[in-house]
């Protein structure tokens, strides 16, 4: 199940649940039941999708203080092959089965913003060998990972010396 589908589908059900209770019982009160067909997907329309953000933008807010929760030395970790689909709450969580994950940076293309393949994760020092040992060459979403520790970034000026 989509992880968007999986965080509305609370929210649809429960709406699902008034319509129904709005058709089984304000008929008696002389509405038609077609300005409630109109209401209900109005409200579906508008609720589900502003509940989904409400409830994101808080998980976000949650995720961010846990990356400042931890406080010991940190290594980045570099990720190639990732599957374009992947985002960096599933790598994040592939990632924390072997150890503490601080930071997950997936990079994008600055033209088109789709994901290039591959990006950055920053994890405890202790943990960091461990994660290259057991996730290069894992097989996540159908592509084989490879992992290592990510190289220091190289400036322009320093190829010119």
């Amino acid at each position: 199940m989509l992880p968007t589908l999986r965080a509305s589908l609370p929210y649809t059900l429960a709406l699902a649940v008034l319509a129904y209770l709005g058709f089984a019982f304000l008929p008696v009160l002389g509405f038609a039941q077609e300005i409630f067909v109109v209401i209900g997907v109005l409200l579906a329309g508008i609720l589900v999708p502003v509940l989904v953000d409400v409830k994101d933008r808080a998980g976000v807010v949650a995720s961010t203080s846990s990356l400042s929760d931890y406080k010991g030395d940190t290594t980045t970790l570099y990720v190639g092959n990732l599957p374009y689909r992947a985002n960096e709450d599933a790598v994040k969580e592939l990632f924390q089965r072997f150890g503490v994950v601080v930071n997950v940076r997936l990079m994008k293309d600055r033209q088109t913003g789709r994901r290039r393949g591959f990006g950055f994760v920053e994890v405890a020092a202790k943990d960091g060998d461990k994660m290259i040992q057991k996730l290069n060459d894992f097989n996540f979403q159908e592509r084989t990972l490879k992992v290592r520790e990510a190289k220091e970034r190289q400036d322009a000026d320093d190829t010119e010396e």
